[in-house]
């Protein structure tokens, strides 16, 4: 691959374009699009050193933001660069849609954050470590690519720590596996 000389650094937020092809050199990048009602759907999260294709996403209207601070250089993928990321695409897409058919919302929302913790944080025996602060994960963005409310997803996050499900561990947030079976609930011909 070779990589040509456009590199960008992005602020939080900033929308990155779509007609070029992207290597994440630091933060984090989320390939998002827009119900008609204006709903946001998140198809992907990206970050170091991954390839962002964005002409091989099949959404329209598609946008590529920067969820985090981002440095980002234009790059040219080799074919088998591009099957990769049709692949690793494809599989983003398919857990988070099975992640927003998840009930109730704080199982959905503690699923989510565990997905994001193997996927860009620390696997430990105890479940995963994450930086929100690094990932700029807000309540807000946390609930667009959950499809649940900021209040919803405050109130879960709170609960998570009262229970000590979620725990800081230094500049890093510990979210312990152990808590998901609690989490679910009981199938509908379980006696109480």
């Amino acid at each position: 691959m070779t990589a040509r000389d456009l590199h960008l650094s992005l602020q939080a937020g900033a929308a990155v374009p779509c007609n070029l092809n992207w290597r994440i050199e630091d933060g984090y990048l989320r390939v998002c699009s827009w119900s008609e009602h204006g709903e946001a759907c998140t198809f992907g999260l990206w970050g170091p050193g991954d390839l962002v294709i964005p002409s091989l996403i099949a959404v329209a209207p598609l946008q590529l933001l920067a969820l985090s601070s981002a440095r980002v250089e234009e790059a040219e993928p080799e074919p088998e660069e591009r099957e990769a990321f049709l692949l690793a695409q494809s599989v983003q897409t398919a857990t988070l849609l099975q992640l927003s058919r998840t009930r109730p919302a704080e199982s959905r929302l503690f699923q989510l954050l565990l997905w994001i913790g193997e996927r860009f944080g620390r696997v430990n025996s105890r479940g995963v470590s994450l930086s929100f602060d690094d990932m700029n994960l807000t309540h807000r963005h946390l609930a667009e690519i959950s499809g649940l409310t900021r209040v919803t997803v405050t109130k879960a996050i709170s609960h998570f720590r009262q229970q000590g499900y979620l725990r800081k561990e230094g500049p890093d947030e510990l979210l312990l596996r152990e808590a998901l079976p609690q989490l679910q609930r009981p199938s509908r011909g379980a006696q109480t």
